[in-house]
């Protein structure tokens, strides 16, 4: 199960959504607006921004936000959701 961090709960108060570790298996969280279920984002197992944050430390990190922004760069749902809660 996904820990979920300051940094998401933070983010995700600014988004004015509500995370919650997810029920699907192989997802990090499941993304909820007024407590409708709008999606499941992360890959569980994979590290994030917190996470190579605590880990790794800021310089790694911001190397790791970089090269995943231009890694993904659809217009879906989950992947902006990704961006703006994990990264």
């Amino acid at each position: 199960m996904y820990h979920i961090t300051q940094y998401t709960k933070d983010r995700a108060k600014e988004m004015g959504v509500q995370v919650k570790p997810s029920t699907r298996a192989g997802k990090k969280l499941d993304v909820y607006k007024n407590g409708t279920y709008i999606k499941s984002i992360g890959q569980l197992g994979a590290k994030d921004y917190p996470t190579y944050l605590k880990e790794d430390g800021k310089q790694v990190a911001e190397e790791r936000r970089r090269l995943y922004h231009l890694r993904h760069t659809g217009t879906g749902i989950g992947e902006k959701l990704s961006k703006q809660l994990l990264w």
